[in-house]
């Protein structure tokens, strides 16, 4: 079936569109019969592991405005 005149930009948009669709399924199949799960999972826990809490995060803060305050205040 030919398109009279022929659209190449609606054929790309829709060529672009497959080739994500087939990554996207991959993705999912991955996840759910790949063991992808798991090591999302095991990622997660790392990732957790190396991020500092929130009152760390809020001591430093306090600390690196404090030290501001002493250097442009002491002047």
């Amino acid at each position: 079936m030919a398109v009279t005149p022929a659209n190449y930009l609606l054929f790309a948009c829709h060529f672009v569109n497959a080739g994500g669709q087939a990554t996207q399924f991959y993705r999912w199949y991955d996840y759910w019969y790949m063991g992808g799960q798991a090591k999302w999972n095991q990622i997660k826990a790392e990732t957790k592991a190396n991020v500092p809490s929130l009152d760390q995060a809020k001591d430093k803060m306090q600390q690196v405005t404090q030290d501001i305050k002493d250097k442009t205040v002491g002047r």
